[in-house]
């Protein structure tokens, strides 16, 4: 009987655990349809952006492109990686994949002459890993994984574009795990600083040979949206981060409740085969011998 009461018990935590992995299921469930669907609005705004951007930039010419923001350093001496994780664990492979990014990004960094680099954790657990790798790091972002918002994206572009356009730091780069699919997410290196084209000219098409008058003037028009251009992919990319996880941790969540209704299936039919063969043998030893 002793047996039967530890196999009870056993079955009674495997529920205990299955409700809360289906709870915590549903609930990352919902924050990804949440999210997702912000992402995906704004995507399309920063697409658009972009192309925007990038078409006037091709129309105004090598002489009015030659911005700050747009210009690279001649020499690539200090670097910032604003490297995005997650706040909590129970998310599959999703921090630990974006750990791995960001120490092959600073290898990259370091083959290419970087002297100094930092990094700009955003989310406890990339603080966490950053803190134990021994890495320079500034914290002031860090919050930003779980409480995401226009205003903090907007808050440490700025800063990135001040200090680039100060020259206190030759390039900034961005380490997240971008959603592909709900299965697959993605570990991505992305250079921000100095600002690139990021539509080709297949995407933009053919500019005709037209004489277009620009008011106020392309430059002025750049000096304006290239900012606007770097705080909404900024924020596009923490959207995306957090598509990411939600994604990964429905997932994980999906897998592991899968698998305790499994060993729970295997616990209950175990216990009621060891409870017939007790009372078989209860009422071998009650029956009358020959």
């Amino acid at each position: 009987m002793a047996a039967l009461k530890e196999i009870k018990a056993r079955i009674a935590s495997v529920g205990g655990t299955l409700k809360i992995t289906s709870a915590m299921k549903m609930v990352a469930s919902a924050k990804l349809h949440h999210v997702q669907a912000e992402a995906e609005a704004l995507a399309a705004y920063e697409h658009q952006l972009s192309a925007i951007t990038d078409a006037l930039r091709r129309f105004a010419g090598e002489r009015e492109i030659a911005m700050p923001l747009t210009r690279p350093h001649a020499r690539l001496r200090r670097a910032v990686v604003v490297a995005i994780a997650s706040d909590g664990s129970l998310c599959g492979a999703f921090n630990a994949e974006a750990a791995r990014r960001l120490e092959r990004t600073i290898v990259e960094l370091r083959s290419e002459g970087c002297e100094e680099i930092e990094v700009w954790p955003v989310g406890e657990k990339m603080a966490a890993f950053v803190r134990k790798a021994g890495y320079a790091a500034d914290d002031t972002f860090r919050s930003l994984a779980g409480h995401h918002s226009y205003a903090g994206a907007v808050e440490m572009a700025d800063r990135l574009m001040k200090e680039y356009d100060e020259e206190r730091i030759d390039r900034a780069v961005l380490v997240y795990n971008h959603y592909a699919s709900m299965s697959r997410q993605v570990p991505v290196s992305e250079a921000v600083l100095p600002m690139e084209a990021r539509q080709s000219k297949s995407e933009l098409g053919a500019i005709p040979d037209a004489d277009y008058i620009c008011e106020p003037s392309p430059a002025e028009l750049l000096a304006e949206l290239l900012p606007l251009t770097m705080r909404t992919r900024m924020y596009e990319i923490l959207l995306d981060s957090a598509t990411a996880e939600h994604a990964a941790r429905t997932v994980a969540m999906q897998t592991a409740s899968d698998n305790a209704q499994d060993l729970l299936d295997e616990l209950k039919l175990f216990f009621n085969k060891q409870r017939q063969q007790a009372i078989t043998n209860e009422l071998a030893d009650i029956a009358p011998s020959d």
